[in-house]
């Protein structure tokens, strides 16, 4: 076991220190690596159930799974009756009764939570009690604690418990919640990038992941057949690239679809297309949970020159879109189903599966 800032003598953590180690690269990798290991065999079939389980979420404002903006999804409006809807397809789906939902997603978050817990609550290091010597035996308060918070927790639990807990216990508990509440907003950043991640993991873990070089958030220029970018311009990183011995997939791997991302995929085809060295065709892929119809109806029919700007729009499940928007019959709503049915707006497992029948020898580096 290493040992712990006490006995190493070293510096404590640093607030956004612990954050960034929490929610950090190596340590996704760690936990995405322990969540795959603990899972057996991953199939295209299944694949989607794992990056609900690890990624989706619920909304604590409407006690329901997440799948579009909270403000707009509270009680009274549209999009609470659609996630009532997703909310007990998702729970159909993963075979989990609907309250007991939120114990089964949200993995990978949960986790960082979990560990970035631990590191702030390890703060008596040795310079924590060379500050505090001067006020010793003063009853001065403890980090962690909170009277209110405290008392609380007695005026709801207390008839429950069989005996008091001892004060540090309180102290850890308030530390723990404290640190909850307000890292919820590090999940914009753990789904961004942890999207990428998981759909990575995905891949590799799949029967044929052997025969696709599998790149993530890669410079554009370091992939095979594609010029470095002029010294004036920025260097364009692909989140995710698929080498295979006769085909380039480049993939846009976004949990959602804002206005500047859309922008966006235009800017980052066309830089593709103008560094390409090879060539050769390549495939631009969009991989995406977004649940605005308007939104995925303009990935799946945006265009550059005279074809689509995408070669396939993936959604994790269009089916949870579907069940959503069941009781609009017009617009986007529409224009979505009409995508699903004709295969533009495919789910994961059947991408999946187009790429596993077009696998070939893997490109040497």
């Amino acid at each position: 076991m290493s040992p712990t800032a006490d006995q190493a003598g070293s510096k404590p953590d640093l607030s956004q220190e612990a954050v960034a180690r929490a929610f950090g690269a190596e340590n996704r990798a760690r936990l995405l690596a322990r969540y795959f290991d603990g899972v057996g065999a991953i199939t295209s079939l299944t694949a989607w159930q794992h990056v609900y389980r690890l990624l989706l979420w619920i909304d604590r404002t409407t006690a329901l799974a997440h799948c579009y903006e909270s403000d707009k999804a509270q009680p009274g409006r549209a999009w609470y009756a659609r996630s009532l809807a997703f909310h007990d397809w998702v729970s159909t789906a993963l075979n989990v009764h609907p309250a007991d939902l939120g114990e089964h997603i949200d993995w990978l978050f949960r986790e960082a939570i979990k560990d970035l817990a631990s590191r702030v609550l390890t703060f008596r290091t040795a310079a924590y009690e060379e500050q505090r010597a001067p006020y010793q035996g003063r009853g001065f308060p403890e980090p962690g604690e909170d009277p209110e918070l405290v008392g609380i927790v007695k005026e709801v639990l207390g008839e429950w418990m069989d005996r008091e807990p001892p004060e540090v216990e309180f102290r850890k508990l308030t530390r723990r919640i404290y640190v909850y509440m307000t890292q919820e907003n590090k999940r914009r950043n753990l789904v961004g990038e942890g999207f990428e991640d998981v759909i990575t993991a995905v891949i590799a873990r799949l029967p044929f992941s052997g025969k696709i070089e599998i790149r993530n958030r890669s410079l554009l220029h370091d992939l095979p057949g594609f010029h470095p970018p002029p010294s004036n311009e920025k260097a364009k990183r692909v989140d995710l690239a698929l080498i295979q011995q006769n085909q380039r997939t480049l993939v846009s791997a976004k949990w959602s679809i804002r206005a500047d991302r859309e922008e966006q995929f235009q800017s980052d085809f066309e830089a593709y297309a103008r560094l390409e060295s090879a060539g050769q065709d390549f495939a631009y892929t969009l991989i995406t949970n977004e649940f605005d119809a308007a939104r995925l109806k303009a990935a799946c029919e945006r265009r550059r020159q005279n074809a689509p700007l995408f070669t396939h729009v993936v959604h994790i499940n269009p089916e949870g879109v579907l069940t959503a928007y069941s009781d609009v019959s017009r617009g986007s709503a529409n224009a979505v189903r009409a995508h699903v049915d004709s295969g533009r707006l495919m789910n994961l497992q059947t991408w999946l599966e187009a790429l596993e029948g077009n696998v070939g020898v893997v490109r040497k580096k």
